[in-house]
């Protein structure tokens, strides 16, 4: 989801049991279905590809996005194949470390265990993996993408590909005196001396701004949030959304009103009632980014302010930050946690180019 202007543009898949990168797929059916928008005639050889993706498909009439934000199964799949993108066997996805999680979580169940999803020593893990960036035209956007609650109910869909539940994105101007909500000294986040020191170097830092606006000057907020954990809970309390809902119509700082949702005592931990700390409901965290562009009348570029966002209410969330000169953070625990021994690279700074992107044997 991307946070530009007043039309919104999101787009979920689900469903999917061939295509390799159902993220790839996501943001082809979101860059492609804004096109859809603008009607064009198609040349004769667009139109040659459409009959002959419709007649391998068995019938399926997906000629194309269509601007929908949320796709689901064969249809999502048979587009998929029409934009080329990698195509694999369902056995592909299969690992035996995930299978085995399986089994223990079935053999958690019928013990009467529950499901809890954080324990320090064993924890059946909700498989999503998000991302949050910040461009140079101050342009937000997220990602989310899952494999899916351990142990769920076949037919069961998450938050993770819901518009507004596990992950949203948006951009508005503020009224009145824009500065306020950063005045304010919430608790924000819990951020690390080595984050402050990475922001202070690669992004304006908001904690440090205090003038009053003056008149004249438009300050346009945006903000991207992606979540983890629980997705009935984030469904049932639009999670994402609702971060987005406090940040603007509340003119709170967004790192205060993702706490506000997904911190400890926040509105997850608070939808889950006397279930808290039984079942897993409620559990989970956020990333986010927020990014404040003031301009002059003319549309000049004044100031810009960005903050990273991140909290959570379960015993731990990985997360990870890369700096402007390519060195990444990652943490799992909070800082005043105590962290075990085998979580060794905890805080440390790390070499992006040491990772790799493809799946491992």
């Amino acid at each position: 989801m991307v946070s530009r202007g007043r039309a919104k543009r999101g787009v979920g898949v689900s469903g999917l049991r061939r295509v390799r990168n159902p993220i790839v797929l996501a943001r082809e059916v979101l860059e492609r279905g804004d096109r859809d928008l603008s009607p064009r005639p198609g040349t004769k050889e667009e139109e040659k590809e459409d009959a002959e993706v419709r007649e391998r498909e068995a019938g399926l009439d997906v000629p194309s996005a269509q601007g929908h934000t949320h796709l689901h199964g064969a249809a999502a799949e048979a587009l998929a194949r029409k934009y080329g993108l990698a195509m694999v066997e369902p056995g592909y996805f299969w690992t035996k470390r995930r299978w085995e999680e399986h089994v223990r979580g079935l053999e958690r169940e019928r013990s009467g265990a529950g499901v809890g999803s954080w324990s320090r020593d064993e924890f059946l893990p909700q498989g999503t993996v998000g991302a949050v960036a910040l461009d140079e035209d101050g342009v937000v956007c997220v990602a989310t993408s899952t494999g899916g609650l351990t142990n769920k109910l076949t037919g069961k869909v998450g938050d993770t590909p819901t518009v507004g539940a596990g992950f949203w994105a948006e951009e508005w101007v503020e009224e009145g005196d824009a500065s306020a909500g950063w005045r304010k000294p919430g608790p924000a986040v819990d951020l690390t001396e080595a984050l402050r020191g990475l922001l202070a170097e690669c992004l304006p830092a908001p904690w440090m701004y205090s003038p009053v606006s003056p008149a004249g000057l438009v300050t346009t907020r945006s903000i991207a949030v992606s979540g983890t954990g629980n997705g009935d809970s984030f469904l049932r309390t639009a999670a994402a959304r609702t971060v987005g809902a406090i940040a603007r119509f509340a003119a709170n700082p967004s790192a205060v009103a993702l706490s506000k949702v997904t911190g400890p005592g926040g509105e997850l931990q608070q939808s889950a009632g006397d279930r808290w700390g039984r079942t897993g409901e409620g559990e989970g965290g956020m990333i986010g980014i927020e990014c404040v562009v003031v301009r002059d009348a003319e549309g000049n570029v004044i100031e810009t302010r960005s903050e990273l966002l991140q909290d959570y209410n379960c015993g731990g969330m990985f997360r990870a930050w890369v700096d402007d000169k390519g060195v990444a953070f990652a943490r799992v625990f909070r800082e005043d946690q105590e962290v075990p021994g085998s979580y060794v690279g905890e805080g440390k700074p790390e070499a992006v180019g040491a990772w790799r992107g493809e799946k491992l044997a």
